[in-house]
Parts: structure tokens; sequence; C-alpha cells
């Protein structure tokens, strides 16, 4: 099943910084939207605003806990496909997984449940990283039709990096590492692409359309929101920071993102990061 046969596709961390992007698309395509979280529905009434729009109306909203499995059984009944944004940043990822799949199986339902991850988990000796590619295994053994996309890091990540240091006289940033930052949007797209048609098990990495240092980004940021200051490029020791400056959470080989980081600054600069 997908999100193109009619039943609804339900997202999981549908409020997050991924997730309510590929809720409001969803909507904006006519899709039946049923978003899961912890968090009684909000009071506005109205869709999930993104990037300043309101979504054309209100989503299915369905209260459960991934951690205690608490609602996801009427979560994911009926669905179609399971969109799996949701992440607590941690090992509880793995649990949340095992316990969504559970869920399904108890409520007797086989979704395409198409889940995204993070380019370089399988070579990046990172705690996150580490929960990420068991996710990953805990989607790939479930029984259910999956797909895993793995993206490069955010804008938004890379932008939050400087902003909050906003108050500091000068800014850090991690010597010899690079980024290639890719826009929400592009993601959001390409997993609603991917829930519309037959699982494909693990695809192309998707990453941004370009690598800059991150001393560059750090500048970039800086001046489109109008703080001087110098950037100073600090080391960091460890497997993870090796595995980092040798580029293994990049993709140049899939830079398929559009929206460069300069573009997503000059769209978003008008409001402060941080607010």
């Amino acid at each position: 099943m997908s999100v193109g046969d009619g039943l609804p596709v339900l997202v999981t961390g549908g409020t997050g910084t991924l997730g309510r992007v590929v809720v409001a698309r969803l909507q904006r395509e006519g899709k039946t939207v049923r978003v899961l979280s912890r968090r009684e529905r909000p009071e506005t009434g109205g869709g999930i605003a993104v990037d300043g729009t309101e979504a054309p109306a209100a989503p299915e909203w369905v209260t459960g806990d991934l951690n205690t499995g608490d609602g996801l059984v009427a979560a994911v009944t009926g669905v179609g496909s399971i969109i799996h944004c949701a992440t607590s940043g941690s090992q509880k990822d793995v649990q949340e997984a095992r316990r969504l799949i559970e869920a399904v199986r108890e409520a007797g339902v086989s979704p395409h449940l198409v889940y995204i991850s993070i380019v370089g988990v399988d070579r990046v000796p990172f705690f996150y990283y580490r929960a990420k590619l068991a996710t990953e295994e805990v989607v790939q053994e479930s029984g259910l039709p999956w797909t895993v996309l793995r993206a490069t890091q955010f804008h938004d990540l890379i932008a939050r990096l400087t902003t909050v240091q906003r108050l500091l006289p000068v800014t850090l940033c991690p010597r010899g590492f690079s980024f290639q930052p890719v826009d929400v949007s592009e993601v959001a797209g390409r997993l609603i692409e991917l829930a519309s048609g037959p699982a494909a098990g693990r695809v192309a990495d998707m990453g941004g359309p370009e690598v800059r240092t991150a001393r560059e980004l750090a500048q970039l940021t800086l001046h489109a929101y109008g703080l001087r200051r110098p950037v100073v490029p600090v080391p960091l020791p460890g497997k993870a920071a090796r595995a980092y400056r040798a580029g293994h959470h990049m993709t140049p080989e899939h830079a398929v993102g559009r929206i460069a980081y300069a573009q997503y600054l000059k769209d978003k600069a008008a409001r402060p990061a941080w607010q």
C-alpha cells in the first residue's frame, strides 16, 4: 500500500522540523493525513504552518506515545503508509521503532513504512548515528514493505550551530569539517514521492547541492543575520570527528538538492533563527 492508494498516510513526529513540512505538503496535494503526536491537537484549528503559509485544512490527529506504545494501534489502523520522522536523538529511537511495528502487527495492517535516516550512519561512530543505523535494521527486519532514505544535514541544523552562539564574542566551528546541507522541504518531497510508490528498500542517498566548509557556513550565517564576530575553528578529538573530517557524512555523488545554503539564508534572514 502507498500514499496513492487513497488510504491515510500516518506521519510520526508530525510536529517536528521535517514532519510538519511532510504533513503540510501532503495536505496541499490533497492526501488524507494522520499525525501522530504525544501532544494534544493545537487549538489553532488550521493546518500546520510552514514557512509562513498555512496548510489548507487540519489533518487527522492521533495522540500516541512511541516510547510507551499508548495509542499506537489506533494510530496505525487503516493507514496505507507510514512516514516515520519521529526521533528522540538517542537510542530510544530503536525501541520506538519496535513499538511502532508491534502496533502495526497488532492492528493487522501492512503499510509501506518509509524511514528517514542520515548519510554516514554506517561510517561515523557517533552515538546518534549508531541509533539511526540500528533503527534502519529494525525497519528492514520488520516484515513490512519498507523504504529507507538517508539525507545529509538540514539547513536549519547548520544555521543553528552558529545562531546558538550569538551571545559569544566569537563563533566556534569544528576545524577540518565540511557539510553538504539540504533543504528540509526537498527531503519532505522525496519522502512523499517514495511513500507514493512501492517499497524500494534502501534508496540512493540525498544530499544538498554543494559542499562548504564549516567555517564558510558559519560566516555565511553570521552575515545573513547581521552578526559580526571572528569565526574560530577548533580541533575536535575522537573517532567520530575523524570520520566527519573524512567526509563520511556527505554524499557529493548524490548532490540532488537544488536549494543552496545561501538561498536558504536569504529566504530566512527576515526572521531571526533564534525566535
